[in-house]
């Protein structure tokens, strides 16, 4: 496959990635939505559906100059150079970025949860004019998709799921799910899953983990790798799966799969609403900017992102 090369097509691919995992730790905001902005989408698309894993049999040849060179060979054919240098772009922004939010959500959570709430709620707007609810089924998909967000995202069920190892491997995989479907936001799946606080916490840890291991107590480094393994895991095997699921979902039933992915939106904005009014120091002036402000930023950052890409075909 035809593709970059020399140090700067290389730099250009992982600041692509960058962009990519930079917004995909912000609820609302798509890294597929980026990845199509900066031009990668349909390459990240074809060298995703070309990985073939039987690959794994040519490492017993690594030994022979032949087994090298065909294996190297066949990673160039399926991308993999390409598919490595923006995962290290994606995954080092969004781990720089995640530790921004995760600091932000902790300390100042009402005008956090207040830009959330217009960044999803200008998703949900810039979305809805793609759905088309007026059949029953439809409705009864929307009716389901607003049920379950607004259940799942009950102030009384927070913490209920918890963190647990597999937990945290169910939300890679559907957090991945944004990296190939512009529209939907990473970040916005782990919210409603009840996983974005802890999550946006783990890079944090690991190089606090990092620290203590170098001076000598490995301890909370090795407390941190188990869940951040499951989630990297979780997102690695939902590349794969969960994501050409819903990719397939969109492909038959564009319409329907849309309608619940706009209403999972819409009920999902229970949580950010509790969070603010929960944080806020009551109704006063100072009050209204502290959360006004950021919520309008939020939805004009998405409406104006909208606005750039309204002629890209997904």
């Amino acid at each position: 496959m035809d593709g970059p090369t020399g140090v700067r097509a290389w730099l250009s691919v992982y600041l692509k990635g960058a962009c990519m995992g930079a917004a995909d730790t912000v609820p609302g905001v798509s890294g597929g939505t980026i990845a199509v902005i900066v031009g990668v989408y349909e390459r990240l698309i074809t060298a995703l559906t070309s990985f073939d894993p039987r690959i794994v049999r040519d490492l017993s040849r690594v030994h022979t100059a032949s087994g090298r060179a065909d294996l190297s060979e066949e990673l160039v054919r399926m991308d993999v150079p390409f598919l490595l240098v923006l995962g290290a772009g994606v995954l080092s922004a969004a781990a720089t970025i995640a530790t921004a939010m995760h600091t932000a959500v902790v300390e100042y959570p009402a005008p956090t949860y207040a830009f959330f709430f217009g960044l999803i709620a200008a998703s949900a707007v810039v979305l809805y004019r793609y759905v088309e609810a007026a059949t029953p089924r439809r409705g009864l998909v929307a009716v389901v998709g607003f049920a379950i967000a607004f259940v799942v995202t009950d102030p009384a069920l927070d913490g209920a799921m918890g963190s647990s190892l597999p937990m945290l491997f169910v939300a890679g995989a559907v957090g991945i799910s944004a990296m190939v479907l512009p529209g939907i936001s990473g970040a916005f799946l782990l919210l409603v899953l009840g996983q974005y606080e802890y999550v946006s916490g783990l890079p944090r840890s690991a190089f606090e983990g990092v620290v203590a291991a170098v001076g000598g107590n490995p301890g909370p480094l090795l407390a941190t790798l188990a869940p951040l393994a499951a989630f990297l895991g979780g997102a690695l095997v939902g590349v794969f799966s969960v994501a050409y699921a819903v990719r397939a979902a969109l492909d038959r039933y564009r319409e329907a799969t849309l309608t619940f992915l706009v209403s999972l939106m819409v009920g999902a904005l229970r949580l950010p609403a509790t969070e603010v009014l929960t944080n806020a120091d009551g109704p006063s002036a100072s009050t209204a900017i502290v959360v006004g402000v950021p919520l309008v930023v939020g939805a004009a950052a998405v409406f104006a992102l909208d606005a750039y890409t309204d002629d890209l075909e997904y």
